[in-house]
């Protein structure tokens, strides 16, 4: 017998739904979607037909997910035995054709997408991955485990990151690239392995960022990679001239422990 909210949305009756899963109203899930028990759909989400819901998933508000796509599997790490964990997607997030979203590794552990995202075809987010808002992934793009891309980060096609890369906010990542180390907040970087090629000009400035900020943004991108300081004294430097928000985010994620270490 299904829930109250199920037979309140519009189910294909090819698609297989468990009883318990929990679809929020005026959802429409397509031909021959499957969706798990453990499952937590919004309202108004629209699943196209052939999608794969499965384990401790939640999907947010206004949904929409495009044939053959693939939420919340089982992490394919060799770590993972079996134990609970999650996959938590935000409101309005549109998930495009062959995009795989895997659960994490870990007890109670979660892979997280934020709100507003567009992830485009074959996309592959991989286990313990964390996701900001508005970020937007081209075709083709794959994260290894344990990746960070932040709010408003825009990822080109067929672009590859290693585990534990962090990616930071409004930065830009050009089609093609392989990142071994963290992406610093709105730089644009690109190649094989990607290297840095100043601000992303076009994100920020759609952004609205003020001409201040933008100001400081390009000193501190000299101070980083034209100054022959190492990320220490760059980040000493940086320090004497910043006066917005934005770049003392610059500085923190700077200081921040990381996996990778930064692009070079």
């Amino acid at each position: 017998m299904y829930s109250l909210n199920i037979l309140r949305s519009m189910v294909h009756p090819t698609a297989i739904v468990h009883p318990d899963a929990i679809i929020g109203e005026d959802s429409e899930i397509g031909p021959y979607c499957v969706i798990g028990e453990h499952v937590r759909i919004g309202p108004r989400a629209m699943l196209s037909a052939h999608v794969v819901i499965s384990g401790h998933t939640t999907i947010g508000e206004d949904a929409r997910i495009y044939p053959f796509a693939s939420i919340g599997t089982a992490s394919q790490d060799k770590k993972y035995e079996g134990e609970i964990a999650y996959t938590a997607i935000g409101n309005r997030v549109t998930i495009r054709e062959y995009v795989s979203i895997h659960s994490a590794t870990g007890a109670g552990e979660t892979t997280s997408i934020g709100d507003d995202c567009l992830l485009l075809g074959y996309v592959h987010i991989a286990h313990n991955c964390r996701i900001g808002n508005g970020v937007t992934m081209s075709n083709l793009c794959q994260l290894a485990g344990h990746v960070v891309v932040e709010d408003h980060a825009n990822l080109g096609g067929m672009a590859g990151a290693h585990q534990f890369v962090r990616i930071g906010a409004y930065s830009m990542v050009g089609g093609g690239s392989k990142l071994r180390r963290d992406v610093p907040p709105y730089f644009l970087v690109e190649g094989e392995p990607a290297r840095p090629f100043g601000l992303n000009k076009v994100g920020l400035k759609r952004a609205e960022f003020s001409s201040k900020t933008l100001a400081e943004m390009k000193e501190c991108y000299k101070l980083l990679y034209n100054s022959g300081h190492n990320v220490t004294q760059a980040v000493a430097a940086m320090r004497e001239i910043v006066t917005t928000d934005e770049c003392r985010y610059l500085i923190t994620f700077l200081e921040e422990k990381s996996e990778r270490g930064i692009v070079k």
